[in-house]
């Protein structure tokens, strides 16, 4: 390892890349600790400590958003909303891509409409900031949660600042990534996520160190910490199989005669990802089961205010307990919506016409079957069976932390690192840093993170777009 590492920084443009990296996640990290002005960053934080655990709807939805922001949102900094508006303005514009015909179009057209696209996503973006910046700020000024000195409140100049500062710290944080991706290594938007979610890794350190005590048996033992080792090494190993898992359909090339000359007959395989749309089912699932939550809480909170506890009430009252974070019912609902989003992102991302349509055209087929719908509707039936397998793996990491964090009573900072949406995303961008670190060594002919000669025959780490 020690040596890969110093073949790694022997190479100057690999050097220059990997440092100009960690000095933008540097200057990210230190946006975090930048304020709003007029926030009480210790009432904010003293609220959220109060609201429950994850069983608050305003702690869970602030606990997601700020796994894309690197948990600035509790305390109102300059990056607060984080990368999360890019992310779903990107998201907004790959399915209206593949839903309109003009943008389509407009994406076929090459470099050119990529770039009008791009630029699109940026407007969007810059929308969606403003409407996310009031929304928060409206949260937190209201007279329960006090995160805003109530001179600041009545100032319009402070909320002119404050939305202007969080959309600057948005638009500044899609501009680091861009520059990541220009000048760096990895997918710049991706690295900061990540940052954000393993910067929570000593806060979870520290957790498990205040709560063990072996002599009190409401605290954690030695056993407690083996299983919680064992299974955060299980996860991910699981995380990997599962980011690197693909189903390989053999590809038959035909055979071409010119002259005197046979071109072709050459076999090899399609590979299909298990996984293919990713952690994306996750985070919309995750995402969709927020605002029930948020809207039960909301409106029971008002009919008790005003004397009502009919019949309405005490189920308003118990749909809020169900639908909490490891609760049965929320398991089963965020399951279900983990396999439709799965499904629905396939049918998006996924067209077997179209792939069909390449293999007639570069003169290959799949054994045993005809060139054309017949090949098409053969890939459509594999994509749904392995779909499914990949949906149910999805569901298990998904539901993982939510079921240790409730059996076990393990805080949430502890239990995310085993399973959920930020342990997905951190094991598909590390596999994809590692991998194009090791295509960087390899094409220079110095052995990969793997072992090897120096010729570069050694076993390739396969990323998720293997």
């Amino acid at each position: 390892m020690f040596k890969i590492i110093a073949n790694i920084f022997s190479i100057p443009e690999l050097r220059n890349k990997i440092l100009f990296t960690l000095a933008m996640l540097a200057v990210y990290r230190i946006g975090y600790w930048v304020p709003l002005p007029g926030i009480e960053t210790g009432a904010l934080s003293e609220y959220f400590a109060t609201q429950g655990g994850e069983s608050s709807a305003a702690k869970k939805a602030a606990s997601f958003v700020a796994m894309f922001a690197g948990g600035s949102l509790s305390q109102s900094t300059i990056f607060g909303l984080g990368i999360m508006p890019y992310i779903s303005a990107s998201i907004i514009f790959q399915i209206l891509t593949a839903v309109s015909p003009a943008l389509k179009k407009i994406q076929e057209e090459g470099p050119t409409g990529r770039q009008k696209i791009m630029e699109w996503t940026r407007y969007a973006t810059l929308v969606l900031c403003v409407f996310q910046a009031i929304g928060w700020l409206m949260f937190i000024s209201r007279p329960g949660v006090g995160g805003v000195d109530p001179m600041w409140i009545r100032n319009p100049m402070w909320w002119v600042t404050a939305i202007s500062m969080l959309t600057a710290g948005t638009m500044f944080l899609m501009w680091l990534g861009e520059q990541i991706d220009r000048h760096g290594i990895g997918n710049g938007v991706s690295l900061i996520i990540t940052a954000g979610i393993i910067t929570g890794m000593p806060r979870a350190v520290q957790w498990l160190i205040d709560n063990f005590n072996p002599s009190d048996p409401n605290q954690l033992d030695w056993m407690s910490i083996i299983l919680l080792a064992l299974g955060f090494v299980g996860v991910i190993m699981g995380a990997v199989l599962m980011t690197v898992a693909q189903r390989r359909i053999p590809v038959q090339q035909a055979k071409h005669t010119r002259g005197r000359r046979v071109f072709g007959g050459q076999r090899s395989y399609l590979p299909l990802r298990v996984n293919h749309s990713g952690v994306m089912p996750v985070i919309f699932a995750s995402s969709l089961m927020i605002f029930p939550q948020v809207l039960i809480s909301g409106l029971g909170e008002q009919l008790r205010a005003a004397g009502n506890i009919g019949f309405f009430t005490q189920t308003l009252q118990w749909l809020g307990a169900n639908l909490t974070a490891g609760q049965f019912l929320f398991v089963v609902l965020e399951a279900i919506l983990i396999f439709f989003f799965s499904y629905v992102w396939i049918t998006i991302q996924f067209n077997p016409e179209e792939m069909s349509k390449q293999l007639k055209e570069h003169g290959s087929f799949i054994p045993g079957l005809r060139p054309g719908p017949r090949t098409a509707e053969y890939l459509e039936s594999v994509m749904e069976r392995i779909t499914f397998v990949g949906a149910g793996m999805l569901v298990i990491i998904a539901i993982l932390p939510q079921v240790i964090a409730t059996s076990m009573r393990i805080d949430w900072s502890v239990a995310q690192f085993l399973g959920g949406t930020g342990l997905l995303i951190v094991v598909s961008v590390s596999l994809d840093l590692l991998q194009r670190i090791e295509a960087n060594l390899l094409m220079r002919n110095y052995a990969g993170f793997l072992g090897g000669d120096s010729a570069g025959n050694a076993p390739r780490i396969r990323g998720p777009r293997a």
